[in-house]
């Protein structure tokens, strides 16, 4: 028998482990383990999350004892070989004596790829690299992006008609002060359940979720995570208000004040000292940013601070103002656009994207590995601006 026909489905099964972890994992990567012994039987299984400290190659380990020695670990990341919140998960595996790893991809920190394997293979255990690789990548894309420039992963999403429109006419307002509706118009959502509730997924894969002041003046909305599975930390909601007009009366600054979980970051360019402290009172952070034209705030600089804060994804949920302002400033890795199968088609409707943005199709934005979902009748692209593994 082919060794792929029985070591894929224990890799997918390390992936399903891997995936347990999500929105308990970050800062730190998703892994799943398997250990099987030498007839091929699962004989231990781990899944690590920040919380728990112990990586999942160790729960495995523990779980299998002294079953694990010349057994067969199935793994979606490289084991690590150097000393961290932990000691190297090598040094374990080759003391537990397994003989084999089969691995979905390298471990993306440049500063240690490679290293785990170069290790257990100087051991003399069997290293084979790349079995569902593609999966494992996007698994963990987040913490490549992280780890690799010090930023977030950064996903645009957005839901409009099929005539490119998020809302109908509105009065504009400036940017960081956005314009918009992000997911629904006139008292209507745009998309069905299915979908809304699929984006409720995607915050819950984020660490954070960026919003302009338009939309919270428009939509007062609380932008949580109701998909209803647990979090390590609560999402960050993040507000661009250059000029700090959030309303203390809003319901996000009511609800943060109410549950002091320390989820709430207001990036502002200028702001009256007292209503900064106010909001400081009420247990909602206020940092300044510098602006790169008038209220139009350093988005760059913004994700370099959420890196500093160990936001390793982010989430755009803004309007049209913000969408355009964001794609132009070139920090969208990621695309997942939501289409509902209704036509607006009224003048002054408010469009995906707007501002400068791009002038010509030559220096239009390339989307690429595009993917199509389906949620009800409702479509969705997803695709990628950037490779979250690239330089």
């Amino acid at each position: 028998m082919p060794a792929h026909s029985v070591d894929e489905p224990l890799v997918r099964r390390a992936l399903e482990l891997a995936r347990q972890g999500t929105g308990l994992a970050s800062p730190n990567p998703h892994v799943g383990a398997v250990i099987a012994d030498t007839h091929g039987n699962v004989v231990g299984t781990g899944t690590y999350t920040y919380a728990g400290v112990k990586h999942a190659e160790i729960l495995a380990l523990e779980a299998a004892g002294a079953k694990a020695r010349g057994g067969t670990l199935y793994i979606n990341l490289e084991p690590h070989a150097h000393q961290g919140r932990t000691a190297p998960c090598t040094d374990a595996l080759i003391a537990a004596g397994i003989q084999r790893v089969v691995a979905s991809m390298l471990d993306p920190n440049p500063q240690v790829s490679g290293l785990g394997f170069e290790k257990l293979r100087a051991a003399g255990i069997e290293v084979e690299v790349g079995l569902l690789e593609e999966e494992a990548r996007r698994l963990n894309e987040g913490f490549a992006r992280y780890v690799r420039h010090g930023m977030p992963l950064v996903t645009l999403k957005s839901a409009m008609t099929l005539d490119g429109k998020i809302a109908p006419p509105r009065e504009a307002s400036d940017q960081g002060d956005d314009t918009s509706t992000p997911g629904g118009f006139s008292g209507h959502w745009i998309t069905g359940e299915l979908a809304r509730a699929h984006a409720h997924e995607l915050r819950h894969e984020n660490d954070a979720l960026l919003v302009g002041i338009g939309t919270m003046l428009a939509d007062n909305p609380l932008l949580t995570d109701r998909s209803g599975r647990a979090r390590r930390r609560p999402l960050l909601r993040v507000i661009l208000d250059s000029r700090l007009r959030l309303p203390l009366t809003s319901r996000l600054v009511q609800s943060a004040a109410a549950e002091r979980k320390n989820d709430v970051l207001i990036f502002c360019a200028t702001a009256q000292e007292n209503k900064k402290a106010e909001l400081g009172r009420l247990g909602i952070r206020v940092e300044s940013v510098p602006e790169i034209a008038a209220g139009r705030l350093d988005l760059t600089a913004i994700l370099r601070r959420l890196g500093q804060l160990e936001i390793t994804s982010l989430m755009i949920e803004g309007g049209s103002t913000i969408n355009g302002t964001a794609l132009a400033a070139n920090i969208v890795d990621k695309l997942f656009l939501y289409y509902a199968p209704i036509i607006l088609g009224r003048q002054g409707s408010v469009t995906f994207a707007s501002g400068a943005a791009f002038l010509t199709m030559s220096q239009s934005a390339k989307v690429k590995d595009v993917r199509l979902h389906r949620f009800g009748e409702d479509l969705a692209v997803e695709g990628y601006l950037r490779d979250p593994y690239g330089e």
